[in-house]
């Protein structure tokens, strides 16, 4: 890999401050995706400042009831986390699919959220890709794209967020606090991953030299009753086919209350919020939850080898909504 200097900041400004006074500079947390891009030379840093030892590593309650979850929690951590756990079931699912224990032990709640694609155009310096080299091309749209974009892709890029903790996050409205050269700001994850357009290359709404240092989840009664299933092309660790982040609950026969992202399906985690809104008040029956889901899926633009996706889609939510009304009843 390329030459770098390193850097142990003592403190969040610390970090900012060195990040921001190096072109090129990056922030190194668990680097279990940073690293293996700086090996494949896709990314090459000048500069990697360490955030090991900064106060991110907590989990605490807010006062409306909701976490706040430090950037630097490890996924293992945050998973097995009593409050997680109880309040926000889908979360700890989603994360617990994510990756192998040994990744989960040493990836970060912030690093997660800046994963980048696993595209294998983007991961091979020798191919084209507008999203590592703008202008250059999307291979993947004539060649390999099965497990591509269904939703929001544009004609500069097909490639899929590969997160599976941002999916469940994405659902339950969290909050992503940063430490900007100006001072703190936060930023709705709804508003933080960019949509593709023509543009790529910019994935998300991170300002020049931020550091995440918190995600908060908001309280949300229907969080209690959540999950998260992923399909993949193995049992054992291994990026989705398609996922579904779900909390519902049934009065009367009715849905009360529900959120609904999926992931694997576009560049960002895909809130279905036209499928939310058409369940809102409706009969929890299989036939209203798949009209919802065709509803949420109308706009699909899938490749030639990546159709199934929709069906996968659409039977995944269906499946899901069903066993969450079945334990709400």
């Amino acid at each position: 890999m390329k030459e770098f200097a390193y850097t142990r900041a003592a403190t969040v400004a610390d970090a900012v401050a060195a990040v921001n006074e190096t072109p090129g500079a990056r922030y190194l947390a668990g680097g279990t995706n940073l690293v293996d891009l700086m090996k494949a030379r896709v990314e090459q840093p000048t500069r990697l400042v360490d955030l090991q030892g900064l106060p991110l590593d907590r989990i605490e309650a807010t006062n409306d009831g909701g976490l706040r979850i430090g950037a630097m929690v490890t996924n293992s951590d945050l998973a097995a986390h009593p409050e997680v756990r109880r309040r926000y079931p889908a979360l700890t699912k989603a994360v617990l699919a994510g990756a192998s224990g040994q990744l989960r032990n040493t990836a970060t709640v912030g690093g997660n959220l800046l994963q980048r694609t696993r595209c294998g155009y983007f991961a091979d310096p020798t191919k084209p890709c507008n999203k590592r080299n703008p202008g250059s091309g999307c291979p993947a749209i004539a060649g390999e794209h099965h497990n591509m974009a269904i939703l929001g892709a544009s004609s500069s890029c097909v490639a899929t967020n590969p997160s599976d903790m941002a999916v469940a996050l994405t659902a339950f409205d969290a909050v992503v606090s940063l430490e900007t050269m100006d001072g703190p700001a936060t930023t709705a994850l709804s508003e933080f991953y960019l949509p593709v357009r023509d543009t790529p290359e910019r994935e998300t709404a991170l300002p020049p030299g931020a550091l995440i240092t918190a995600v908060t989840v908001p309280a949300a009664p229907v969080a209690v009753r959540s999950t998260y299933r992923k399909v993949r092309e193995r049992a054992s660790y291994a990026f989705a086919n398609g996922s579904v982040a779900a909390a519902l609950v049934v009065r009367n026969g009715r849905v009360h209350d529900v959120r609904l992202a999926f992931g694997a399906v576009a560049s960002r985690p895909w809130r279905a919020t036209r499928a939310e809104e058409m369940l809102l008040g409706a009969p929890a029956t299989t036939e209203v939850f798949g009209a919802a889901a065709d509803a949420e899926l109308l706009d699909a633009a899938p490749l030639p080898h990546n159709e199934y996706k929709v069906a996968l889609m659409r039977n995944l939510t269906v499946a899901v909504l069903l066993e969450l009304a079945e334990s709400s009843r």
